[in-house]
């Protein structure tokens, strides 16, 4: 039964490099969010006169956020017909939070509850302050800009979605990525996800 894992978590909490790390023991289709539709968005907003880099704005989220959602998680459901596990990387916050998205991207592709494992590992941080500085050494101010400028409103955001689609609860995992990334963690994460 192929595996669908959501590595979910807002800007600055290490879910790329949580789950990178992760592969290394998971060999499954790795489908980054911003890989998947960035370069689609960015030519679309360029070409209606809007910016580019932009991932904030009511715009953007009319014309480009879902789509770009959509996409990847068409990819993973085609990849779980041929009966390969994905990873998908992003927040997924809207998704996670409506209770028939998942339900409905399945059926799109033939495929219930029965014929997959679905997964969600929240990676967060409880140190707000060490996820802005996280942000601003990721050096895509581009992309970042408006979250460092309006960081009191972007703070209020930051709280793990809640699971609206029907999983066991022994199918989610929170975990605080404050600290080293030790192989023991890594480990333990990989633990969770093979069960």
């Amino acid at each position: 039964m192929p595996k669908v894992i959501f590595v979910s978590g807002v800007a600055g909490t290490g879910k790329t490099t949580v789950s990178k790390h992760v592969h290394k023991y998971i060999p499954a289709v790795y489908l980054d969010k911003d890989t998947v539709g960035g370069k689609f968005s960015e030519n679309f907003l360029k070409a209606t006169g809007h910016d580019p880099s932009d991932r904030d704005s009511k715009y953007y989220k009319e014309h480009c956020r879902d789509i770009e959602y959509d996409v990847t998680m068409d990819i993973a459901m085609e990849n779980a017909t041929l009966g390969l596990d994905s990873m998908l990387i992003g927040p997924y916050t809207k998704e996670i939070e409506t209770a028939d998205w998942l339900d409905q991207k399945l059926a799109q592709f033939g495929l219930t509850r029965e014929d997959v494992t679905v997964k969600i590992l929240f990676v967060t941080l409880t140190d707000t302050e060490l996820q802005k500085q996280r942000i601003i050494e990721r050096g895509a101010m581009d992309r970042d800009q408006w979250k460092i400028d309006n960081w009191d409103e972007y703070e209020q955001s930051l709280a793990i979605p809640e699971v609206a689609w029907d999983i066991p609860e022994s199918d989610i995992l929170v975990f605080d990525n404050s600290g080293e990334l030790t192989e023991e963690k890594v480990k333990e994460i990989v633990n969770f996800l093979e069960k």
